[in-house]
């Protein structure tokens, strides 16, 4: 692979990265984005209630409603967040990344089917295919810590 595909997967990489992480922030926070402050989880908001609620749809939809406002879904949601944000902005933990993102992608796809814009696909299967390809091609290895977080977790190869 060239130089210039290594640098535009990173690139790639980093700007997913800063997608999930700020969603953690501004739903912690609750920093008027695409959260009320008075919707932040520190002010006693529930991050995925309002979504689970209101905009599920299709087969699997009672099941996400059922789970709304659920405190361990709230924070498997919010570390899925979070820890997928930090591993691709750092480029660490991407083979964690690379399996564990897709499935939550593919969790929030199905919470709203069929897709609003397509039959079949939208962003988050896109996304889920970003992140299963990440570990792959080593996307941490450039402009991330990937090659020193391999020495590091060398004899703990899933963590790589």
């Amino acid at each position: 692979m060239t130089e210039k595909a290594h640098r535009l997967i990173a690139g790639t990489r980093i700007a997913l990265g800063w997608y999930l992480f700020w969603a953690f922030i501004d739903k912690t926070f609750g920093l008027g984005f695409a959260t009320p402050p008075e919707g932040g989880w520190i002010r006693g908001g529930t991050p995925t209630s309002g979504f689970l609620t209101y905009a599920t749809r299709g087969p699997l939809a009672g099941l996400y409603q059922s789970l709304a406002g659920n405190p361990l879904i709230d924070v498997l949601f919010m570390s899925g967040l979070l820890g997928l944000g930090l591993a691709l902005l750092l480029g660490i933990g991407l083979k964690v990344a690379g399996t564990t993102g897709p499935i939550m992608m593919v969790l929030m796809w199905s919470s709203a089917l069929p897709p609003e814009h397509n039959p079949l696909i939208d962003e988050h299967i896109i996304y889920a295919l970003v992140l299963a390809l990440m570990p792959l091609v080593r996307a941490g290895d450039v402009w991330g810590l990937g090659k020193w977080w391999a020495k590091k977790t060398a004899s703990v190869p899933w963590l790589q």
